[in-house]
């Protein structure tokens, strides 16, 4: 018997005092947190903010098995934040929908949420009406029309079933009661209302397809509202995708249960701390970013290693050749070649690796 067959459903309990402990250390945590940013200045915590919403966008569609350019995901944010970082790159139409959503989630975060608005959001995930080669159900509640809604892995004719959700014919009725109830003030700690938003709305699964990502958005604005502000400092989704199992396995066990969720608000709980705790490299990188260009204030560059230059200290996929350069910055290879040379002899660059064409190039403050 899954949870929502059960006569209570969705009357959720825990144990509070089994919590209370855990909850406290996280919303220390999260105080902390807010307070150190707020002591940066105003480039810095722009910074923090775009490295984690650029995380927050890329590690939530890559648990679902989607995977995201960052460059696009970074430019994108960015211009709708009114951030400059220069060498901006056009985004896919699927990177500007996910972005929309997560930006209308976070930045958004007193506007009730509606069925509309999670039309929106699902639409906006899937600009085709397809996902993958399938068509399916955009901007509405999912029909019921290919049978159960159902989580499975395994290969065709050797599936396993994880979870089935509610038949299509009580969705209307079932996000009624969890919009009313997630728009209404709650005498419950509000990160103990984001666990239970996130598991309440993916075990409904209302939607065809998108239903991990907008409960982790969801999830997202809830956690917005505990912090009261929409400036984002710690990803959620980066740490739930570095826990992808225990992330199923604990919503498949739960999912299975009674109306006690005690146990997915514990791991919900302890992975928000894990994620709490995992900023201390967004705002280390972010540091020292800062350091560079202060360093190389009166170093000439041209717009390309400018570009480049910020890439690297964010972080790329692989290592970084010449030619992986010039397709980067849109130049020639001799070009790319120049820039990398002027930057080697400038101190900023370093070779690695074996020479030829297997030679790449890193940052010195990194190396």
């Amino acid at each position: 018997m899954y949870i929502h067959q059960r006569k209570e459903w969705p009357q959720f309990t825990w144990d509070q005092l089994r919590l209370a402990e855990l909850l406290s250390a996280v919303r220390f945590r999260q105080g902390r947190l807010i307070g150190h940013m707020q002591a940066l200045g105003v480039a810095l915590r722009e910074e923090a903010m775009l490295q984690t919403l650029t995380q927050e966008v890329i590690k939530s569609s890559e648990i679902e098995g989607a995977v995201l350019n960052q460059e696009q995901v970074r430019s994108s944010l960015a211009r709708r934040l009114g951030i400059d970082i220069g060498g901006s790159v056009p985004a896919d139409r699927n990177v500007e929908g996910v972005v929309e959503l997560m930006l209308d989630a976070t930045q958004n975060l007193d506007i009730p949420l509606t069925d509309e608005r999670l039309f929106g959001w699902q639409a906006a995930l899937f600009p085709t009406g397809r996902s993958g080669m399938h068509k399916i159900t955009v901007g509405g509640w999912r029909k019921g029309d290919k049978g159960p809604m159902q989580v499975v892995s395994g290969a065709i004719g050797k599936e396993k079933v994880h979870y089935q959700a509610p038949e299509a014919g009580d969705m209307e009725q079932d996000m009624a009661a969890f919009l009313t109830w997630f728009n209404q003030m709650q005498a419950i700690d509000p990160v103990i209302k984001a666990a239970v938003a996130h598991l309440w709305f993916v075990t409904i699964h209302p939607f065809d397809d998108g239903n991990g990502r907008i409960a982790r958005a969801i999830a997202d604005m809830q956690l917005a509202r505990a912090d009261a502000s929409p400036q984002r400092f710690y990803s959620m989704s980066a740490q739930i995708r570095k826990e992808r199992n225990a992330y199923y396995d604990i919503l498949e066990k739960t999912q299975k249960g009674d109306l006690d969720v005690t146990d997915w608000l514990e791991w919900f709980l302890q992975c928000l701390d894990r994620a709490l705790l995992a900023t201390n490299d967004i705002l280390a990188n972010v540091l020292m970013k800062a350091k560079f260009w202060d360093k190389n204030a009166a170093t000439p560059l041209n717009g390309r290693q400018r570009h480049m230059i910020a890439c690297l200290l964010t972080g790329i996929e692989g290592k970084m050749t010449s030619s992986k350069w010039a397709k980067m910055a849109k130049c020639s290879q001799d070009t790319g070649t120049r820039d990398i040379q002027d930057l080697i002899g400038k101190g900023i660059l370093i070779k690695e690796g074996a020479g030829g064409r297997s030679t790449s190039y890193i940052l010195t403050e990194l190396a």
